[in-house]
């Protein structure tokens, strides 16, 4: 099952149906993107990860953070891509579109939990057996999730992106006196 899918694909899966950690299912993908670069699903997994992102911030109440996530991701996911990524790539598509175009019309939409249909069976399997090593029941709804599952953002460690933010603001103006 590795060779033909990613483990952090599989992992992202699984917490995307269980655990509903939307915030652990984007580091989860996005570790996987950063190393690969240049493969062909490259734009798919950054649409992934767009996707969980605009889930997490539909969920708190993030509107905007949600409409420009899912609309960016809706830019790099196609539906032949999903496909060989073992989903049912038309009706993620359709689900996202209707679930952004819903959002931009009224911003009161309120968040329900989404399913990626997975049509590939041994990947299926392959998360179902991850639930069941971590203990985690797949299709868990979120209103049986942790709160700080929900408010990730809050408590996680930022200090090395502030630190490489910095970094890099400064380089800039260095290059500005310079130039």
């Amino acid at each position: 099952m590795e060779k033909r899918y990613p483990l952090s694909y599989i992992s992202y899966l699984s917490e995307f149906h269980a655990t509903r950690d939307f915030f652990e299912c984007h580091e989860l993908l996005e570790e996987y993107w950063k190393e690969h670069p240049n493969e062909p699903l490259t734009d798919t997994w950054h649409g992934l990860i767009q996707l969980a992102v605009g889930l997490y911030h539909h969920r708190r109440g993030n509107w905007a953070g949600a409409l420009k996530m899912w609309t960016q991701a809706l830019i790099r996911l196609h539906e032949d891509k999903l496909e060989q990524l073992g989903l049912d790539g038309g009706a993620l598509l359709r689900e996202l579109t209707e679930r952004r175009d819903l959002l931009e019309r009224d911003h009161t939409y309120s968040y329900i939990d989404m399913t990626l249909q997975i049509r590939d069976a041994e990947l299926k399997e392959a998360c179902l057996q991850q639930c069941r090593t971590n203990g985690w029941t797949w299709g868990m709804p979120s209103t049986e999730a942790d709160e700080s599952v929900i408010q990730r953002h809050k408590t996680r460690d930022r200090s090395e992106v502030v630190a490489a933010r910095a970094l890099s603001a400064e380089q800039k103006r260095h290059e500005r006196m310079q130039g």
